[in-house]
This record gives C-alpha cells, sequence and structure tokens, in this order.
C-alpha cells in the first residue's frame, strides 16, 4: 500500500473505529483512554510524515499511483512535496496538541467518542486535500472536509446556534465545493488529465484554452468560500457555536487553511496569466483590512479571534495573488506562524470560557491576578498576532509590508496597497491589545457565571505553552527554526527555484519597519481611544451584514419554494402522477413533433415467431391489469394482483433464460407483497372514490399516452438491430471475472459500483422507514368491514411447527444460492431474498417479540447495525484491492485444491457478495420489524 496513502487511512478508518469503540462506555478512565487513542493515531501519521522528510528537504517529491475509476480520470495518486510536507505536518502537529486538549476541556456530559471520531474523520479529509496529485480525488476529499466540520461545528446539537451554524459552513463551503467541481472538471478537460503532476507540464496548453478564465473563476470561487475571503467571509465566525478546539483546528491547521492550499498548490497552473493576480491579490487585500476593522468592535473572544483569522487567511491571500517569488516564501512563512499563535489563542479562549463560563469581555476583566500563567502565554501569542518584535508574527507581517510596498510599482491602484496595508496592521494591534486589555485588565470581573477562575491543569496548559514558546524561537531564530520548511514549501509553490532571501529578525532602517512602527503606535491609540472616548463596549452591530444577507437570502427561497408548492401541491397523489406522466409524454413525443417526416415506423429485424405457450402468460397479464384497473380501490386484492403481474415477469424472465433475473422476481415479489400488506394494514381497506368524470376522462388518455408510447418505443427498439456490449461480459466472464455465471459477474465485478450504490440507497430506504414510523401507532381495528371480529391471539400450531421446519431448510438453501452464484444462477442478493422470507415467516409464527429476542434484534434497532455490517464489508471488500495496487472493487480469483473436496473455484468477489446478502436481510428484517411495530396498539 502506498506510504501516502497508509497516512490518510489511519485516521479515517483506524482512528474513527477505535475512537468510536472506546467511546461507547461514558466513565472517565474510557474518556481518557478514547483521546489517548486519537493521540496515538495521529502520532502514528504524524511518524510516517516526518519518515519521509529527509527525502523531501533533499529537493526530491515522493509520487504513489494507484488506478481507482481510470475512465473518469479518478485515480488514487498521492504526491508529497514541501507544499505538502508543510500542511501535512501542521495537520497533524496541531492535531495532535488539540487532541490532548481537548481531553481536559470536554465536560462529562459531552460524548467523547463522537467528538474524537468526528476529528479523526476532518484530519483525514484535510490529509486527504494535502496529499492528493489526483484533483478529482483532491476535490471528494475537500467535500468530505465540508462534510465532517457540518457535524464538528453541530456537534453540541441541543443549541440552536450550534445548528444554524453548521447548516450556514456547511451551505457556503459545500456550495463552493461544487463551483470548485465544475472548475476543476473543465480544468482537466484542458488539460487532458487530472493529475498535477500533468497539468504542469502543460501550463502553456492550459493557459491558451478559450475556457481557462472561466476554469480560474469557478476555482477561485472554491477557494474563497473555502477560506472565508470577501463575501464569503460570513460562515465562519457563525461556526464558533462548535467546541473550543474544533475552533482551534479548524482556524490554525484546517478548514479555512484549506483555500489557501489550493490556491497555492494550483499557483503553478492558474498564475502568471494576469487574470489570477487581477482577482486573488484585490481580495485578499479588501479582507485583510475588512475583517480586522471588525474584529476590533467584536465582544465575543472568538468572535474577535474568528475575524482576525478572516484578516490574516486575507493577508496570505494576498501574498499569493502579488506573484512574486519572495511573496510566495512571506506566504508559507505567514501560513507557519499564523497556525502556531492563532492555534494557542483559541485553546486560551477555550481555557476562559471553561474556568469562568463566559467569553464575553465587557464582563472579563482583571483575570491576571486569578490566572498568571494563562495571561502570560497570551500575552506572548497575542502580540505574536499584532506582530510585535521578537515574536513570529512580526517577521512575516515585516515581509507581507514589504511585499506590499513592492506591489505598488505592478498594480494600477497599487498607491493604496501600503496605505491599506498599514490601515490593516493597525486594527490588528487594536485588536490583539484589546484581547489582552479587555481579559486581563480592566478592572474587575463583572457577573461572572463562575465567580472563582482559577489556572486550569497543566495538562491543559501545556499545548499552549509549547505553541507560545515555538512563537518565540521561531522569532528569535526563523533560519534555524522554521527556515528549511519554508524553503521547500515555497519552492513548491512557485514551482521554480527561488531567489536569494533571509529569514531575520533586523533588515536594517526602511519602509516596512516605518510601517510596523505606525501599525503598533496607531494600534494602541486606536483601541484606547475607542476604549475611552466612543465607549467600545457600549457597540453594537446595526445594518446589513454577510449573515443577515444570507439568512433573507434563505428566507426567501424557502418562501418562494412554499408558493410554489401551494400553487402545485394539494395532497393528491394522482394530480402529481398526471403531472409526471404528462410532461414525460411530451418530452418523448418532442423531437417527432417537431421534426419533419413524422414519427419512424416497424425496423426490419427478423421477429422471433410466437409460442402458443407464450399466449397464456400474456392473457393472464393482460387480465391482471385490467382486473387492477377495474377493482383498484380494494388495497388488498390490488396488492395481489401486482403480485400477479410481478409471477408474470418472472415467467417471462425464465422464458428468455434468464433464471437469475426469475429468481430475483419472485423473491422480490414475495418480501415487497408482505411489506405492502403490512403497510395497507395501517389503512383502511378501501380508497374513497372522489374522482370526477372529467379527472376520469384525463387519467384514461394519460393512461393510453403513457402505456401506447412505452409499448411503441419497446417495438421500436426490438424491431431494430443493434450493437450489444452483452458479448463482452460472456465472453469475459471467466478470464477477468472468474465466474461462468455472467449475471452475478456482472452485479459483483464488472458493475459493482452500481451493486454497492443499490445496497447503500436500500439501506438507507430501511433507515427512512425506522425514522418515518419511529413512535407512530396506528391503533388495531376491532372487525373487518362486514363486521367480523379480528383475531389477534397466538399464532396457530402448525404455523408455528411448519417454520420451524422451514427455517434451516431455508437457510441451507440460502447457502446454496450464495456459493453457486459466481457460476450457477444464484448469488447474494436472491440468497438473502431467501434467509429474509424464512425470517419473515418467524414474525409470523411467533410473533413480533419472540422473534426479535430469539434473532437478538433489540426490539429491531439492531437490523440498523446488519446493515452497516453489511456495507461495511462490501466495502472493505473493494478497499482491500487498494493494499495490492488495484483499483476499487478490482477482484481476484484462483481455484486452490483442497484435501478431499478438491479443485475450489474462489473469488474475492464472494467476499462483496456476503456485504450484499447480509445488508438486503438487515434492510427487509428493519422494514418488517417498524411496520409491525406500528401496528402494535389495541383500538381504544
Amino acid at each position: 500500500m502506498s506510504p501516502l496513502a497508509l497516512v490518510i487511512l489511519l485516521p479515517m478508518l483506524l482512528g474513527t473505529s477505535l475512537c468510536f469503540w472506546s467511546g461507547r462506555v461514558q466513565t472517565p478512565a474510557r474518556r481518557r483512554l478514547t483521546a489517548w487513542l486519537a493521540a496515538a493515531v495521529t502520532a502514528s501519521a504524524l511518524a510516517l510524515l516526518l519518515a519521509h522528510a529527509p527525502d523531501v528537504f533533499e529537493g526530491r517529491t515522493l509520487l504513489t499511483r494507484t488506478d481507482w475509476v481510470a475512465a473518469i480520470g479518478l485515480n488514487a495518486n498521492f504526491r508529497l512535496d514541501g507544499l505538502a510536507l508543510m500542511f501535512g505536518l501542521m495537520i497533524t502537529g496541531i492535531g495532535l496538541l488539540i487532541i490532548l486538549y481537548a481531553a481536559w476541556y470536554l465536560k462529562p456530559e459531552d460524548p467523547a467518542g463522537k467528538f474524537f471520531s468526528l476529528m479523526m474523520l476532518f484530519m483525514a479529509a484535510m490529509l486527504g486535500v494535502v496529499l492528493s496529485d489526483n484533483l478529482l480525488l483532491l476535490v471528494v476529499f475537500w467535500e468530505l472536509t465540508s462534510i465532517s466540520s457540518f457535524l464538528l461545528v453541530g456537534y453540541w446539537g441541543h443549541k440552536a446556534e450550534a445548528r444554524a451554524g453548521a447548516r450556514m459552513a456547511l451551505a457556503v463551503t459545500g456550495g463552493g465545493g461544487l463551483v470548485l467541481l465544475a472548475g476543476v472538471v473543465l480544468l482537466g478537460q484542458m488539460a487532458g488529465s487530472y493529475d498535477l503532476s500533468v497539468m504542469f507540464e502543460r501550463v502553456p496548453q492550459i493557459h491558451a484554452h478559450a475556457q481557462f478564465p472561466l476554469a480560474l473563476v469557478l476555482i477561485l470561487i472554491g477557494c474563497f468560500t473555502k477560506s472565508a475571503q470577501l463575501p464569503f467571509h460570513f460562515w465562519l465566525p457563525e461556526a464558533m457555536a462548535a467546541p473550543t478546539p474544533v475552533s482551534a483546528y479548524l482556524h490554525s491547521a484546517t478548514m479555512v487553511k484549506a483555500g489557501i492550499f489550493l490556491l497555492a498548490r494550483l499557483y503553478p497552473v492558474l498564475g502568471g496569466a494576469g487574470l489570477f493576480e487581477a482577482i486573488v491579490a484585490p481580495v485578499g487585500l479588501a479582507t485583510m483590512v475588512f475583517a480586522a476593522y471588525v474584529a476590533v468592535f467584536k465582544h465575543d473572544l472568538k468572535g474577535l479571534l474568528a475575524y482576525s483569522t478572516i484578516s490574516h487567511l486575507g493577508l496570505i491571500t494576498f501574498l499569493i495573488g502579488l506573484a512574486t517569488p519572495l511573496s510566495a516564501v512571506a506566504a508559507v512563512f505567514h501560513i507557519l506562524n499564523h497556525a502556531t499563535f492563532k492555534a494557542s489563542l483559541f485553546m486560551t479562549a477555550g481555557i476562559i470560557d471553561h474556568e469562568t463560563g463566559t467569553r464575553d469581555m465587557r464582563r472579563l476583566a482583571g483575570l491576571l491576578k486569578y490566572m498568571p500563567w494563562t495571561a502570560t502565554l497570551a500575552m506572548i501569542a497575542a502580540a505574536s498576532m499584532a506582530g510585535v518584535p521578537l515574536a513570529n508574527g512580526f517577521l512575516s507581517k515585516e515581509m507581507f509590508f514589504d511585499e506590499a510596498v513592492g506591489a505598488q510599482r505592478g498594480l494600477a491602484w497599487g498607491v493604496l496597497v501600503p496605505l491599506a496595508a498599514t490601515l490593516g496592521g493597525i486594527c490588528a494591534v487594536a485588536y490583539s491589545l484589546r484581547f489582552i486589555h479587555d481579559v486581563f485588565f480592566n478592572g474587575s470581573p463583572k457577573d461572572l457565571p463562575n465567580p472563582h477562575p482559577h489556572e486550569p491543569p497543566w495538562l491543559m496548559k501545556a499545548p499552549v505553552a509549547l505553541l507560545v514558546v515555538l512563537c518565540v524561537s521561531v522569532g528569535i531564530a526563523p533560519a534555524l527554526t522554521f527556515g528549511p520548511l519554508v524553503h521547500i514549501a515555497a519552492k513548491a509553490v512557485l514551482g521554480a527555484p527561488l531567489p536569494e532571501y533571509h529569514l531575520a529578525i533586523w533588515h536594517g532602517f526602511n519602509l516596512p519597519l516605518a510601517m510596523s512602527t505606525v501599525a503598533l503606535a496607531g494600534g494602541v491609540a486606536m483601541y484606547f481611544a475607542l476604549q475611552r472616548q466612543f465607549k467600545l463596549h457600549l457597540h453594537h452591530p446595526k445594518g446589513w451584514t454577510g449573515r443577515l444577507i444570507f439568512t433573507h437570502a434563505i428566507d426567501g427561497l424557502f418562501a418562494l419554494a412554499g408558493r410554489f408548492t401551494q400553487r402545485l401541491e394539494n395532497g393528491s397523489l394522482q394530480r402529481y402522477a398526471a403531472w409526471m406522466i404528462g410532461f414525460a409524454v411530451l418530452l418523448a413525443s418532442w423531437p417527432w413533433l417537431t421534426v419533419s417526416g413524422g414519427a419512424p415506423g416497424t425496423g426490419t429485424r427478423t421477429l422471433l415467431p410466437v409460442s402458443p405457450l407464450a399466449l397464456v402468460p400474456w392473457a393472464l397479464l393482460i387480465a391482471a391489469g385490467a382486473a387492477l384497473v377495474l377493482t383498484h380501490h380494494q388495497r388488498f386484492r390490488a396488492v395481489v394482483l401486482v403480485g400477479v403481474v410481478g409471477l408474470v415477469t418472472s415467467l417471462t424472465f425464465l422464458a428468455l433464460s434468464a433464471p437469475d433475473l426469475a429468481l430475483t422476481q419472485l423473491s422480490v415479489e414475495v418480501v415487497s407483497t408482505v411489506l405492502l400488506l403490512m403497510g395497507l394494514a395501517l389503512l383502511p381497506q378501501t380508497t374513497p372514490r372522489e374522482s370526477s368524470g372529467v379527472r376520469k376522462a384525463r387519467d384514461v388518455l394519460l393512461a393510453l399516452a403513457g402505456g401506447g408510447g412505452i409499448a411503441w418505443l419497446t417495438w421500436l427498439m426490438l424491431t431494430r438491430d443493434h450493437d450489444s456490449i452483452a458479448w463482452y461480459f460472456l465472453e469475459n466472464s471467466v478470464a477477468k471475472g472468474g465466474g461462468t455465471n455472467a449475471v452475478n459477474v456482472i452485479l459483483v465485478d464488472f458493475r459493482g459500483y452500481d451493486t454497492f450504490g443499490e445496497i447503500t440507497v436500500l439501506g438507507i430506504a430501511a433507515v427512512g422507514v425506522l425514522a418515518l414510523l419511529d413512535g407512530f401507532r396506528a391503533r388495531r381495528p376491532e372487525a373487518d368491514a362486514q363486521g367480523r371480529a379480528w383475531s389477534f391471539e397466538r399464532q396457530p400450531l402448525m404455523l408455528r411447527v411448519a417454520s420451524r421446519i422451514v427455517l434451516p431448510l431455508a437457510l441451507v438453501a440460502s447457502v446454496y444460492i450464495f456459493w453457486r452464484g459466481h457460476n450457477l444462477p444464484g448469488g447474494g442478493f436472491i440468497a438473502g431474498l431467501v434467509t429474509a422470507i424464512a425470517l419473515v415467516l418467524q414474525y409470523m409464527a411467533l410473533g413480533q417479540d419472540r422473534a426479535e429476542a430469539l434473532l437478538g434484534a433489540g426490539g429491531g434497532r439492531r437490523y440498523t447495525r446488519w446493515i452497516a455490517t453489511g456495507l461495511a464489508i462490501a466495502g472493505l471488500t473493494g478497499v482491500g484491492a487498494f493494499v495490492f495496487g488495484r483499483p476499487f472493487l478490482t477482484s481476484a480469483f484462483g481455484h486452490p485444491v483442497a484435501p478431499v473436496l478438491g479443485e475450489l473455484p474462489l473469488a474475492t468477489a464472494a467476499l462483496f457478495d456476503l456485504g450484499v446478502y447480509v445488508t438486503v436481510v438487515g434492510a427487509t428484517l428493519l422494514m418488517v420489524s417498524a411496520l409491525g411495530a406500528a401496528s402494535k396498539e389495541r383500538s381504544a
């Protein structure tokens, strides 16, 4: 297996599984164990990256390639260069510190298993983003970061602000991900490949393409939404409803840095065309100044830090957009510096909230005497954020000012750049000073929920202290600490050698130093002027905000949807079906209505003779259909007649030499009939007669048009010769699939993706039935329509005895059908249905409670585990192919010789088929259980 893939899979599979298992028990010991397991997995991923770091520092790029879905260009290709190594170390290194911090931050009532499992999933998604060499694979991980961050932000689901913040974050970043996908598809089509290593070699071809500007804009929108750049910045402050360890991780090393990473990663492909620089630099500078100004007026600690994060992300975006070699160095350097001081500040904010019960700076004051160590750490980290000398933030901000001065020579609006940069620096000092002064000085605390704050445990402060020491170390000796990592990362960003530069504390008296001095003095003056003259604590923002615009837009969208719904929906299923069938008939007829020459006629293909025996099922089918139309008001009779139609379909498959389909259809008919009857038992036996004459005439016309149209299209297809792909499956079923039953080989090998998707949908449908009927109870009728009393007594003895005989026989038959399926008619789906039918019979013979007790179903709830187990078996079978360097769901087969048994035809596809079997059984029984539970209540 690829070592880079292992870095991702460790937290994704091992980390999530271990944390979920350990966190199921909410004892202090198990909670600590869960945290240590998460930390151990993270440390292992970090160690794997460090093991390959020497090669990267020597200038080599580690590339691994594994085919996945090569037909569409989606491959599991990974790369480790300087940029990927830097981000990977940030994700795992800071992630390790935050996990240790979270072990002390979470309260006893917070589910540790859920938290650390989601952290592992999010970490894996971020590692996938930074290590992917294939852009389609990167987008897959990109969207996984949106989903996992949605779950993390909404971790405290009982809080309305957490739910709202999670929805907003998912809407903005998920929507941006879809736009990004469109841009990536265009870029891949222009380059002829989705692999970055190929794109880097075809830059002139990409820039010369007519669709390059469109692809560039779409990709930039995706980056801006993820990294909270104007005008998509508003979601990030709303995500502060997440637990503080999540906020620290999202802001310092992961979520919001994903957009920055992609800008840097694609700079060799997108940069240098002029349009990239013209969009990215102004957006970054505007975001930097705007967010820095807003941060000054935020009263919530995390709100202030959130806007400061947006500002610093704007600073980095601006540097990337300048498209000069030294601006790339400055951008990379500030990415590292920002990660260190922002993670430490967020964890400090969490400590303050943890000890005082509030983050409101209007209530916090004078905490220095209660928490001196925390105050000292916070002062150093805030000094770094403000750009005070001897802290790492000062160095990268000096480089930012230097690049801003140089930018005025290359931009039409360049004279404004140094002024805007200085203004942003002034605001940064002001909000950093406010963070310290309002919390640790400025009088005494006011009405704290916890009136006796104190220092947290040392293990909670240790991660903060380590990061603060790093801030000072880098500030004093940048070339010895971050210097080598900055060099290889900046070189990867540019895709070319770097000019000579020096990371040092002192570069002499120059304009950037003057700008830093102005920013420091101006920031101090700004804060105290606002505090004393304008009463900063009384400030309340007014007017339109990004959040307000988004909320109004969503409300308007729902209102518009509601108006459409009111006009189109009246609760009549007939009306909905009429609209769908009518439009389908219109769309299908449109080509022939608008093309001269009329509709095509019968083709020239030689037709098969009609067998007299075939006339019998045809006549039965017509009779059943006619009876169904005439008696459809009687629900039970309608179900039986639909079953007759299914039976005739099974006979048709059998006549056409398709025994697999015939067995499947027959089994599906039995199971669906049982489920339909159980569902209809909750409803009246007849439907009301409410159709008018006009509606009946409409329905007759639609039925004739729809049914006649389908029959006509079928006739046109069957009477014409066509090229079939059946020969491919028949010729390769044994050679490439290891089985003589082409149908089963198609399902579990050639089109395994389709089957995996189908069983996933089946599982979702079953869980949906459970969710819809959970807690629902329908009163049992006392008598039928003729007044005959219903009996709910114990099941008949004959049925109970018969079920005991049928079950083992059915299980043996299922095993036989399952094992022969790869070479003879059968397989996991059919075997699963046979088993489900036998178990449904147990429900009928023993009653629901007794049957579920014997099956250990936990009142039916544990069937969800059966579904999950089946999906996991099928999915892991596909993932297992990666271990041998083969695409997902690639099967292997052989014919080993065993004593006594002789030659055994074996294929790994049988494991996939086992997953199908377990999922089908679990989904069927879950629906039976949910429907049965809904009819348990007796009539009043």
